[in-house]
């Protein structure tokens, strides 16, 4: 089989202030998610979302996994795409969408086949992909870097100048719960996400990119008063749980792709955590 899975199941946030390093990484790290010639998912009990990545060095077609009982993967689910390699196409029941570095393409639910192909096998596209549980069938639509919409924040003042490109989001492209989009820092910028933040009505899942690969992002999570970190590299995944931060510092500045789902669609809903009240 082409398509790889493991389970994570969901964490208390009692039960997480007392891991060690290892066990805080295999909690929450989708470490090597980008794997030549496979099809990598990490399937997570917060809000039933799947992350992972394919890789296609010859055709790869989506295959079902055990926790979905269904016949076909996106039987009830919808599912988000976006390319941090080289052009490639997907092909969603016999359409081709061709997506550049870093288009993105949402697959509504009841797809039947999905296959990843890259133009040029010796220089691949990766293919970052999410997905959650759906409630109902939308268009499959590609939408571009170039046609998200953009918010800038922050400053370099305070290191954290960014540019919020929001691409499978309400207002860009209907969907039933999931929401992705891409924020990349300017050059002498490191923070993202700050002020921190958590969002009890949903969770969310960091996958980080051009990291240069003599450097590194320290990831922040847990409670704003129990935080924790993560020290992640290039094409690495991080799962955020409802009731934790999500923020990071990097050592150069680098990009990252947001991708969430739960009830609540409102991006802006969030609980602001005070930098001066963080610990």
């Amino acid at each position: 089989m082409s398509t790889k899975f493991e389970t994570r199941y969901a964490n208390s946030p009692e039960a997480v202030k007392a891991y060690n390093t290892t066990q805080l990484r295999d909690e929450f790290l989708i470490d090597k998610p980008m794997v030549e010639g496979e099809i990598n998912l990490v399937y997570t009990h917060y809000d039933r979302y799947i992350a992972g990545g394919a890789v296609p060095t010859k055709p790869l077609k989506l295959e079902t996994i055990d926790p979905l009982k269904a016949d076909n993967f996106l039987d009830r689910r919808e599912m988000g795409i976006i390319n941090v390699g080289a052009t490639g196409t997907v092909e969603v029941d016999g359409t081709k969408y061709e997506l550049a570095h870093k288009d993105a393409l949402y697959i509504g639910m009841g797809a039947k086949d999905v296959v990843f192909h890259s133009v040029d096998a010796s220089d691949p596209a990766k293919f970052y992909i999410n997905s959650a549980p759906a409630h109902q069938s939308y268009p499959t639509q590609k939408t571009s870097l170039a046609e998200a919409n953009k918010i800038e924040l922050g400053s370099l003042e305070t290191a954290n100048h960014r540019t919020v490109s929001q691409m499978i989001i309400g207002g860009i492209i209907t969907t039933c719960q999931l929401q992705m989009g891409m924020t990349e820092l300017k050059v002498g910028s490191v923070w993202n996400t700050m002020p921190a933040h958590v969002h009890d009505r949903r969770m969310e899942v960091y996958f980080y990119l051009d990291v240069p690969q003599d450097q590194a992002v320290c990831h922040f999570m847990g409670q704003p008063q129990e935080t924790r970190h993560i020290w992640m590299h290039n094409h690495q995944a991080v799962i955020s749980p409802p009731w934790s931060i999500h923020s990071g510092s990097g050592t150069s500045n680098y990009t990252f792709i947001w991708g969430m789902a739960g009830e609540n669609l409102d991006y802006n809903d969030m609980d602001v955590a005070k930098i001066t009240d963080l610990k």
